[in-house]
């Protein structure tokens, strides 16, 4: 099992989109353990949506649209509006 993941960072108002075998440990990663890398500068992470694939080729597939512009736009547009109404993160 793979998951496509969304990262959102309140205090910098980015975002991070990633797929892991182990989400878990991934956002242990992106929020503590990483020493290197873009997450590290925009810490702390919540983790906003997630998106479950049974095969590492359709999870790469779906990163990869959801990094492209109208990905983007969606999440900006619907995820993160959402997250918003649910009072999950602040505007």
């Amino acid at each position: 099992m793979y998951t496509v993941y969304i990262l959102y960072s309140e205090k910098h108002r980015k975002i991070y989109i990633g797929f892991t075998s182990n989400l878990v440990e991934r956002y242990k990663s992106h929020n503590s353990l990483a020493t290197k890398g873009y997450s590290i500068k925009f810490r702390p992470w919540k983790v906003i949506y997630v998106e479950i694939f049974e095969n590492k080729g359709d999870a790469m597939k779906r990163e990869k649209q959801l990094k492209a512009g109208k990905g983007r736009q969606w999440i900006y547009e619907i995820v993160i509006k959402e997250m918003i109404d649910l009072g999950f993160i602040s505007a």
